[in-house]
């Protein structure tokens, strides 16, 4: 490839990228059961509750209890983090390759 492709096509890539609708982390579905006074726990069946849970420095994970209704937009985020992050490897591999002499 010429440098010339790759910086046009590093371009296209990079014209590309979101950048305010990202999130990092996993969409969960927990269930969420009282320990007493609750009669549907008590049969068993809890509360369906939805999570996105992000890991932060040293290991420790954070959980962020969400509405039904912000699903939709915390998956197309988490999509988005995940198109951008696969974008920035295939810029990186085109700007290795502007770093070597062109045949």
């Amino acid at each position: 490839m010429k440098h010339a492709d790759a910086v046009r096509r590093r371009d296209k890539l990079a014209s590309k990228l979101p950048t305010a609708e990202l999130l990092r982390g996993s969409l969960l579905q927990r269930m969420i059961r009282h320990k007493s006074g609750c009669p549907k726990c008590a049969r068993g069946e809890g509360h369906p509750m939805l999570v996105l849970a992000v890991s932060e420095p040293g290991g420790k994970v954070r959980q962020i209890s969400l509405r039904p209704e912000q699903k939709r937009v915390v998956e197309q985020w988490i999509a988005n983090y995940h198109r951008l992050k696969s974008q920035i490897e295939e810029i990186c591999e085109l700007n290795q390759r502007l770093l070597r002499p062109e045949p």
